[in-house]
Parts: C-alpha cells; sequence; structure tokens
C-alpha cells in the first residue's frame, strides 16, 4: 500500500476529491492530511471525512527538520494540493520525483513565485489567452519548474471572467489530478 500525505493551504476541494477517489483503494491510501494555516478549509473537510489533519507553523517545515521527520515515517508520495509554500530542499532530496503539484495554467506559462490561484487566471484573462489548463509535475527546487507528467486544455472565451476560468481548471482539477496521481505511482512501481 503506498501512502499519501496531502499538503493544503485552502478551501481543500482538491485534497477532498483526492481523499475520495482512493477511499476503497487497495493500492494507494490517503494517510494524513498536513496544512500551514491553523484556519484553512481542508480541516473542516477532513474531519467529515475521517482523515487526520494536522497544523504545522512554517518554521517546522523551512527551518527545521520536524515535517520532514514526520513525513520519513508516514509518507511514500507527498501531493500539493492547493499549497502554497516552497517545498525545502531537504524534502525534496528524500522524496525524489514522490512530490506531485498541480498548477492551473500550461506551464511554463504562468508559473513562479506568486503566481498561484486567481493571480493565475487573471493573468490569463489580461494576456487574452484562448485556452488555459492544468500542469501536473513533480516538484523540484524551483516553482513549477519540475519535470511535467500531465497537462489538459480547455478554451476560453473572450466573456470569460478570471472567475470563470477558474471554475474550468476546478472541473479539469477534480476530473485529472486524482487518476494522474494513480497512474504516476502505480507507473512508479
Amino acid at each position: 500500500m503506498k501512502r499519501l500525505v496531502i499538503f493544503a493551504s485552502g478551501s481543500g476541494s482538491n485534497a477532498e476529491n483526492i481523499i475520495n477517489y482512493f477511499k476503497d483503494s487497495t493500492k494507494i491510501s490517503v494517510v494524513s492530511v498536513l496544512s500551514n494555516r491553523k484556519n484553512a478549509g481542508v480541516f473542516e473537510r477532513c474531519k467529515q471525512l475521517g482523515v487526520n489533519c494536522f497544523y504545522f507553523p512554517k518554521e517546522d517545515f523551512t527551518t527545521s527538520d520536524k515535517v520532514l521527520s514526520v513525513l520519513k515515517k508516514s509518507a511514500d508520495y507527498i501531493i500539493l494540493a492547493g499549497f502554497l509554500l516552497k517545498v525545502p530542499e531537504s524534502i525534496i532530496a528524500t522524496f525524489p520525483n514522490r512530490i506531485i503539484n498541480i498548477h492551473p495554467a500550461l506551464l511554463p506559462k504562468y508559473g513562479g513565485k506568486g503566481m498561484y490561484g486567481m493571480h493565475v487566471h487573471a493573468a490569463v484573462k489580461e494576456n487574452g489567452e484562448t485556452e488555459t489548463g492544468i500542469t501536473i509535475h513533480f516538484v523540484n527546487e524551483h516553482y513549477d519548474e519540475g519535470a511535467i507528467i500531465f497537462q489538459t486544455k480547455t478554451d476560453l472565451n473572450d466573456t470569460d471572467t478570471p472567475e470563470d476560468i477558474a471554475q474550468k481548471i476546478h472541473l479539469l482539477e477534480y476530473e485529472y489530478f486524482p487518476r494522474i496521481i494513480k497512474k504516476t505511482i502505480l507507473d512508479n512501481g
């Protein structure tokens, strides 16, 4: 059984989708969710789903090995689902090609520090893009520059607002993220 630990900073809709996708799996299990925000919505979602969710202060992640120690004991793969902190190199080195992130654009466009959520969708709209999509990729030491695992697109209309774009992206995330996590893990053995 491969053990997943999900990192989430926000409402936790992607985390919930992943948990539900793997709840009956005999090969992959979500063992816990970790969040760097005490009031993140993901805590309530995990409570309702019966999945352990833990808060950690940023310092335990970036300047100590406290989070890494927990991961070494409990995780085979780490999934970033709306997680906004840069992953420390010590964790990346311990989990090479086993940290998977989703980005709400077609990388390499609209990636990098500060490019998340509505910031991405607003930039896509502002630049008059006719399509956007999601990128699922491995995490390396640079924001949004890890090897791409999967991308898919959606068309945009002139009338789409950043909120409309966000909705289109959420639909792609919910459909593809758990499936690509499963395929990636099973392909890696």
